[in-house]
């Protein structure tokens, strides 16, 4: 059957000619191939000579033999040079096949087939270049018909899916992939042969035959054309990204390792309380790295014992059987919270499978010797707890919470069926959240023990109780700061004085923690041995001031090798620079009020000032100049004596009340005196109301609050007299006495108060100067004082068998509750108390306590 040669067909790639040559030589038929091949007509051709026509003149003899060869009947092929008529005419290089042939006479003739021999090497070079591209490519290579069958494959491409490359032909895309992948590839090819546009980078799944592992193809998909333009297949070039895959897989894993590790640093540890910390874990874990998670942590660390039983340490190497108690005090979970209950393989207090509920939030509970969790905690090392088939948990890991060598809980890690079972990266993740967990657990175990021994220490030196004292109504708060803050060095103090003074004091050490309440104690315990000096409240900060800058500096006074001498002053500069962080700073304000004449002075150093609220006015802060904090040093304190009207209010502070962050100073103390607004209430009511409406916006730092309302010494309390400076002073003093303790009805006092007060005045016109006063303060003891204007002061000594005199102070000091002396502004005051009586009769002396006397 004839038929016409098909567009794509080899002609449309080879350029081929014919013409013929009659008996005379001379071209006789010219095809339009021919025409087309060299440039010249039909017209122009026949009946010329091909050799003088189209041959260079170097061949053209050789050229006329080998036509008349032909027309003696002889074939003939060969490659022939030749060029195009004309001036500058184009050269090439033909093949030639020459067939003699007969005319219808019987004439020798010759027909001509020329072929283009640039056009024969053109395809010789791609048909090379293609096999080579296909054949020795290192990628698959894959030609699908317009049909979408396999026309060809390279070998590689067969390497990868089995057999030989010409056994693919006429497969189809299900042969290679299933499901979605299949559909989607053959959409795909589809796509790409009706537009003609490329796809790159195809990204396919599937498995190769016999492979168990999953292969990730890339592939790139172009329409492949003939040479007249018509769509003949598609080409496919497909490249295994497997470990490239792979590769993304596990940088996108550490680079989501990495973040959940900043994340970790940045969330975890930013409270100081053990549950808090537990839960910020979670929040960090759950869901990122894992479906479920939940931390139990050893109940004794929790209750504060110092040894945690069952932790492990490498240095003891001890395993103890099965595990401590413990305390589930977090749990998170990304899926749904209708759980199967119980969690099949997912027990936390049986073996694996054996469906035991887990323990409730805040249950304690232990692990069973055995189990994956008790190993862990006992090895200190990563364990995995199987999952079950009837459950919905694929994998566990439990992972003990490792702080300084010493395990202080366990956090188990869970991820659900559907989700990728953990591995060897996932296991190295796990062991450094829970080490950066365990390790912020720990400090703030530490913290808490130590806050809690700083909340002892700094209770235990404040005043039990309400204190009381002589002509004021006393009421005091102390509230510490909130767990989340260091204890503070804040205190109060309420000392009795003589002479029924009353000694008050807030101060606040500067700084937090276990140091600053020590120092706030030592500072205490100072100001308490000062008061009892009675000294003056300037006197009295001034020397506290030496003992705060002392307490920074241990050590530096003398040599280490003793016997007092003195460092050199190069080394005790350097000494004292070295332990300048060392040096505590402190705030405190000293009130010193006398119940007889209302009177109360004041000393600040550095501290806010006092308020006072007299009936009926608005409060008001005192005036007091405030001087430099204790231990500063360089500059003396001031005093201010204020008279206080009966039922005056008086409150003293610390900054924690009236100052925060978010509240100015001056928005605190405004606040304050308009809580004190109603002073006339009961005095713990008016304190539940400041702290009520002030403490509640604070909470950052401690707050001490003392607060009292004064009540001055009735007059019918107070016996007040002055003597001359003669012997019968003595006398008077003693009918004074006893005509005053009468009045009081303390007769059982009569006879002792004689002797003593005899005993006093009798040392004051002995060894005074001046005018003697004589005064008896009855409240909840009896105080007589006898003032002189002399300034030495008495001492107690034991006299010698011989002497007549000397026994005066051992009396007063047998026979009185407490006795002392003190310096005033015009000289000193001698004083004893004796207790009032409480109708049962008096203890007898000892035969010991009589002989002292003499």
């Amino acid at each position: 059957m004839w038929q016409s040669s098909p567009p794509g067909s080899i002609y449309d790639y080879i350029r081929v000619a014919s013409f013929s040559i009659g008996p005379d030589g001379l071209i006789e038929q010219w095809s339009r191939r021919a025409a087309g091949l060299f440039g010249v007509a039909a017209h122009e051709a026949v009946g010329k000579d091909p050799v003088e026509a189209f041959l260079p003149g170097e061949v053209r003899g050789e050229g006329h033999r080998r036509v008349g060869e032909v027309l003696d009947g002889k074939e003939w092929t060969g490659l022939v040079p030749f060029r195009m008529p004309g001036e500058g005419g184009a050269h090439g290089l033909a093949e030639i096949y020459v067939m003699p042939s007969e005319t219808a006479t019987g004439e020798r003739a010759a027909v001509c087939i020329v072929v283009d021999v640039r056009a024969l090497r053109r395809i010789e070079t791609d048909l090379a270049a293609s096999q080579a591209i296909f054949g020795q490519s290192p990628f698959g290579f894959v030609l699908f018909g317009t049909d979408l069958t396999v026309v060809r494959a390279n070998e590689r491409f067969a390497t990868v899916f089995g057999g030989r490359a010409d056994d693919h032909r006429g497969r189809t895309v299900g042969d290679y992939l299933t499901g979605t992948e299949a559909d989607r590839l053959t959409a795909t090819l589809e796509r790409v042969l009706e537009t003609g546009n490329s796809v790159t980078d195809l990204q396919l799944v599937g498995m190769a035959p016999g492979d168990t592992e999953r292969r990730h193809w890339s592939m790139n998909l172009y329409r492949v054309h003939s040479g007249s333009g018509r769509p003949i297949g598609i080409a496919g070039l497909a490249t295994d990204v497997t470990r490239r895959h792979t590769a993304a897989r596990e940088a996108a894993s550490a680079r989501r390792n990495l973040a959940l590790l900043n994340e970790a640093g940045a969330r975890i540890g930013n409270s100081l309380e053990l549950e808090t910390t537990a839960r910020e874990l979670l929040d960090v874990a759950v869901p990122v790295f894992c479906d479920l998670a939940s931390v139990d942590l050893y109940q004794a660390l929790l209750t504060g014992d110092e040894a945690v039983p069952g932790g492990w340490s490498p240095l003891s190497q001890e395993a103890v059987g099965g595990s401590a108690e413990l305390r589930r005090v977090a749990f998170a979970s990304a899926v749904s919270d209708a759980l199967p209950h119980p969690l099949p393989g997912a027990s936390d207090s049986g073996p694996p499978g054996g469906g035991a509920p887990p323990p409730a939030l805040g249950a304690v509970h232990r692990y069973p010797f055995g189990s994956p969790c008790a190993v862990a905690l006992r090895t200190g090392r990563v364990e995995d707890v199987p999952g079950d088939d009837r459950g919905f948990v694929q994998s566990t890991l439990a992972v003990p919470m490792v702080a300084h060598d010493t395990v202080v809980g366990l956090v188990r890690f869970s991820r659900t069926k559907g989700s990728e079972p953990f591995d060897a990266r996932d296991r190295a993740l796990a062991t450094e959240l829970a080490a950066r967990a365990a390790v912020c657990i720990d400090n703030a175990r530490l913290y808490r023990r130590e806050h809690e021994r700083a909340l002892i220490l700094q209770r235990s030196l404040l005043p039990p109780g309400d204190p009381e004292a002589a002509g004021l109504d006393i009421a005091c708060r102390y509230l510490p700061g909130n767990t989340a803050n260091e204890v503070g060095g804040d205190w109060f103090d309420v000392i009795e004085l003589p002479g029924h003074r009353t000694a008050l004091v807030v101060g606040d050490v500067m700084g937090r923690g276990l140091r600053a309440a020590v120092a706030m104690g030592e500072l205490r315990t100072a100001v308490r041995t000062l008061a009892l000096l009675d000294l003056e409240p300037a006197e009295v900060l001034s020397a506290l001031d030496e003992v705060a800058r002392g307490l920074g500096t241990p050590g530096a006074a003398s040599a280490p090798g003793g016997g007092g001498a003195q460092w050199p002053a190069r080394a005790a500069h350097k000494s004292r620079e070295a332990d300048l962080s060392e040096v505590y700073l402190a705030t405190c304000v000293y009130a010193v009020y006398d119940p007889v004449t209302r009177r109360c002075t004041f000393a600040n150093a550095g501290h806010l000032p006092p308020v006072v609220v007299e009936p009926g006015e608005a409060a008001l802060l005192l005036d007091v100049p405030p001087g430099m904090p204790l231990g500063v040093g360089g500059e003396p304190f001031e005093e201010v004596e204020v008279e206080l009207k009966e039922g005056a209010l008086l409150a003293l502070y610390t900054d924690g009340l009236v100052e925060s962050r978010d509240h100015p100073l001056d928005e605190g103390l405004a606040a304050l005196r308009k809580a004190l607004i109603e002073p006339a209430q009961p005095l713990e009511d008016v304190c539940d109301r400041v702290l009520g409406s002030l403490h509640t916006r604070h909470g950052e730092d401690d707050i001490a609050l003392l607060m009292a309302r004064i009540q001055g010494l009735p007059t019918e309390a107070v016996g007040d007299w002055r003597l001359p400076r003669e012997p019968r002073s003595v006398g008077r003093a003693r009918e004074l006495a006893r005509g005053q303790l009468t009045s009081w009805g303390l007769d059982d006092l009569v006879d002792t108060t004689e002797l003593l007060v005899s005993e006093l005045v009798t040392n004051a016109l002995r060894y005074g100067e001046g005018e003697i006063r004589l005064r008896l303060l009855r409240d909840r003891t009896l105080v007589c004082e006898v003032w002189d204007a002399g300034l030495v002061q008495p001492r107690r000594r034991r006299a010698r068998d011989t002497d007549e005199g000397g026994r005066g102070l051992q009396l007063v000091g047998l026979l009185s509750a407490a006795w002392g002396a003190r310096r005033t502004p015009r000289g000193k005051t001698v004083w004893f108390e004796l207790p009032l009586p409480d109708g049962r009769p008096a203890a007898e002396r000892s035969v010991e306590e009589l002989l002292s006397m003499f």
